[in-house]
């Protein structure tokens, strides 16, 4: 009996062998997104209308033999700032909750060329988090959940679709980085999170916090999941001149390197600084199973401000952005206190501080890929904590302050990463295992992440919901 904790590969089976039937899927999916994803704070909207229409077009074309790839008939859920006409997409900020969009994302035309079933919008953060939230309660719809421990926050911005995914309510869902937004998420909800490169995937029809470091990528059950996932919505948009002319392709769980003598692996130079105990053990014993397919050596990131340029250029593209909401008021509205003032202040940053950080951003760029090039991905604990408390202030808890700088140089050079499960940690919550690679190269980042997948099971535990 399938579910939707299977992976995509199992759902596309049971599929095309009459196992189950797209309607089926789309209906637990809706089901569970109702009772499991509510509760958890993970539903903006379901899409029932629409997502009944393409499931029974999907089986009708499945049994006439059209098909139209793996993803054909799975059902899935957007982060609500990703445009689907017909349907509210809120940005998970009350100013905006009953905004709405006459085109389509390119993102939603890509997947459903690939016939898969748009099931819900689910929740974020509102404004992606570029106001400066402090503590899990930054959405209109709420604190979101993890699964696996529902006093704990599912991470953000991308909170919705980590908690979706992590609940076995869809098969897979979009979310959004452009600073940690798709794998805090990944990591807090014990899911696979897959960053692209800059520029590989269109944005057009999501919402922009930054329009130099925003991206879309896939939270899924897998590291191949994603892989598939990215060949569905990578490449080219005429309507997005950041989007590359470079599509992408995958098959079915490759895990060959692309050296013959193994994956080389570097490993962050104090990866274990500034770590809870339990992800620092995870962290070690995840290097003990990479050694079992590849080499490990201990790499120092080059000296530069990683965090504080990453903050001036999201801060000062913010201003631009939303600088009607910032200057009408209407930042008033905004769920977490400190966004109604901390949004103000991006309008006073200097055009100088942000000139110089987008300068010292080329910087990075070339010596992140003179780090990187001997390497087939450097490796690090994704996040230094588990889960916050959902009560909790974030500083109360970890200072971001003290966080790791890969994320920053990674989203600062606009590189690939993807974030799996590794273990667990304190009050029973996962920890998670970050790869990170050169820029068009994430077939390699993907292809370590599943050889390390083929190695353990942490990516196939499945939380118990019979509390919600």
């Amino acid at each position: 009996m399938v579910d939707l904790f299977s992976p995509i590969p199992t759902l596309a089976q049971a599929l095309r062998s009459g196992e189950t039937t797209a309607t089926e899927l789309a209906r637990m999916a809706l089901e569970r997104l109702d009772t499991h994803g509510r509760a958890l704070n993970a539903v903006v909207t379901l899409t029932e209308e629409q997502a009944l229409r393409e499931a029974a077009l999907a089986d009708a074309e499945l049994a006439a033999g059209v098909d139209r790839g793996p993803l054909h008939g799975i059902p899935w859920g957007a982060k609500d700032l990703i445009a689907v006409p017909g349907y509210p997409t809120t940005w998970g900020s009350a100013p905006y909750r009953e905004q709405t969009f006459d085109d389509e994302a390119f993102v939603v035309t890509r997947l459903r060329a690939a016939g898969a079933v748009l099931v819900a919008k689910l929740a974020m953060v509102e404004i992606a988090g570029g106001m400066g939230y402090g503590q899990p309660n930054a959405s209109f719809t709420g604190p979101c959940m993890t699964p696996w421990n529902t006093d704990g926050w599912s991470g953000g911005s991308s909170s919705g679709s980590g908690a979706a995914v992590g609940a076995g309510t869809v098969g897979f869902a979009l979310g959004s980085e452009t600073w940690g937004s798709i794998v805090s998420p990944a990591a807090n909800c014990g899911v696979s999170g897959l960053r692209p490169t800059y520029g590989r995937v269109s944005r057009r029809g999501a919402m922009a916090l930054s329009w130099t470091l925003d991206k879309l990528g896939p939270l899924a059950h897998s590291a191949d999941d994603c892989g598939l996932i990215l060949a569905a919505i990578a490449g080219r948009d005429p309507g997005d001149d950041t989007s590359a002319d470079r599509p992408f392709t995958w098959n079915a769980s490759p895990t060959t390197p692309r050296r013959s003598s193994g994956f080389r692996f570097g490993v962050l130079h104090d990866a274990g600084r500034n770590v809870q105990p339990e992800v620092a053990a995870n962290f070690n014993a995840s290097l003990d199973v990479l050694r079992e397919f590849g080499t490990l050596e201990e790499v120092t990131l080059p000296d530069f401000p990683y965090n504080e340029a990453a903050g001036a250029i999201v801060q000062a593209e913010l201003s631009s952005a939303f600088e009607d909401l910032l200057l009408s008021g209407d930042v008033q509205q905004l769920t977490a206190p400190e966004d109604r003032v901390r949004g103000l202040i991006s309008l006073a940053i200097p055009a100088h501080v942000y000139l110089r950080a987008m300068r010292i951003r080329r910087l990075i760029a070339r010596a992140m890929d003179e780090v990187l090039t001997p390497f087939d991905a450097i490796v690090s604990p994704t996040m230094q904590t588990v889960a916050s408390p959902i009560d909790r202030n974030f500083e109360a808890y970890f200072s971001r302050s003290e966080r790791s700088p890969i994320g920053a140089a990674a989203n600062l050079a606009g590189l690939p990463g993807i974030a799996i499960p590794n273990g667990f940690g304190q009050r029973g919550l996962p920890t998670s295992l970050l790869f990170t690679g050169r820029a068009w190269d994430e077939h390699t980042v993907l292809a370590a992440a599943t050889a390390y997948q083929q190695h353990t099971d942490w990516h196939t535990r499945q939380p118990d919901l019979s509390t919600l």
